[in-house]
């Protein structure tokens, strides 16, 4: 038995904040119970709240939409631009003009981020509008050169055990350059505490548990070889998927992937044509993501608006994930091409 037991913060995640922080180039890490916390402490430290609008995209995950009406704001949808699956430059311009919102949200899909992230950056920066950057699906993703995170204002990351770099249960972690932000995400996660039994706000236990630290700490031993199985993986679809009717996504323009999925984009006859063929076979996809945030039935009465160039729908209605995940066999890979390849040509 340890001389020190430590079931929940401790030096296992010090050491993991501390490598966090040297691996992304980030002056603090604050580790959090899981993805959606880390979104919504991000939100309450920016102090988001009630009567605040919060820009969000219109084809994320759902915890993005959530985050911002647990927190007491009102989301504005912003449509999707089907070159990244981000969000369209035009409309989000549109929507800052528009509703003046205090803060705005974009979601890092697929292993990659925005073609126009520098353009929202300044943007943001230039019209006052807090940018936190939901980067669930992006640990590994440099952008010109550097890790995604590093110029972020405040950002994100999920260790859901499907992400790149997975816990073995939940957590999450808060990404930012400012001491004075880093320590108020600190304190809301551990009950807007300030010293023992003092409290400077109301906050909630969103502390990382010792075990998952743990985990992340031996994973990111061995987190250089899973992002190269991965990228090798994604661009095996890519080259041996060409010719057919269907587009696989191509990496943005200054981006290097972290191979989190394939994404496939093929009409609807089509995809279900391949979705039953996969089945038949009993080999997996999924569709990230089957419907839009302003179409769902538990945004109504959240939703203040939705800015749309009427791409959303039509987006989610095409896209479609083949399996990808560390280490998969040359075998494997050609299987799923193979299925593909009879069903499509």
């Amino acid at each position: 038995m340890s001389a020190k037991s430590e079931f929940v913060g401790g030096q296992h995640i010090q050491k993991l904040e501390n490598s966090l922080c040297d691996r992304l180039n980030v002056g603090f890490a604050v580790t959090c119970a899981n993805g959606t916390d880390a979104l919504q402490l991000s939100l309450r430290a920016l102090g988001v709240g009630v009567g605040d609008i919060v820009l969000v995209p219109d084809v994320t995950f759902w915890a993005t939409f959530e985050a911002v009406v647990n927190v007491g704001a009102s989301p504005v949808t912003v449509d999707v631009d089907p070159v990244d699956g981000g969000v369209d430059l035009k409309a989000f311009i549109k929507a800052i003009d528009a509703y003046s919102p205090k803060a705005a949200t974009i979601a890092h899909l697929y292993g990659w981020g925005s073609v126009h992230l520098n353009e929202i950056r300044q943007l943001c920066r230039d019209r006052g509008v807090m940018l936190l950057e939901d980067g669930a699906q992006c640990y590994g993703v440099e952008f010109e050169g550097k890790p995604i995170y590093k110029d972020a204002f405040i950002s994100t990351t999920s260790f859901y055990p499907a992400k790149v770099l997975g816990a073995a249960g939940d957590g999450g972690a808060v990404f930012t350059n400012d001491a004075a932000l880093a320590d108020k995400v600190r304190q809301l996660g551990n009950h807007g505490r300030t010293q023992h039994y003092g409290y400077g706000s109301v906050g909630w236990n969103s502390r990382m548990d010792a075990l998952q630290a743990a985990f992340l700490n031996l994973s990111l031993d061995y987190i250089e070889q899973r992002l190269a199985s991965r990228h090798q993986s994604a661009e095996y679809y890519r080259r041996r998927l060409r010719g057919l009717p269907l587009r696989v996504m191509d990496v943005p323009a200054g981006y290097l992937e972290n191979g989190y999925c394939n994404v496939c984009h093929l009409d609807a006859p089509h995809r279900a044509t391949l979705e039953a063929a996969l089945k038949a076979e009993g080999i997996g996809f999924g569709n990230i993501y089957p419907g839009a945030m302003s179409a769902q039935p538990g945004a109504e009465g959240y939703i203040r608006a939705a800015v749309s160039n009427g791409r959303a729908a039509e987006y989610c209605s095409t896209v479609l994930n083949l399996p990808l995940f560390p280490y998969m066999t040359t075998a494997e890979l050609e299987t799923v091409v193979a299925v593909v390849k009879k069903t499509l040509a």
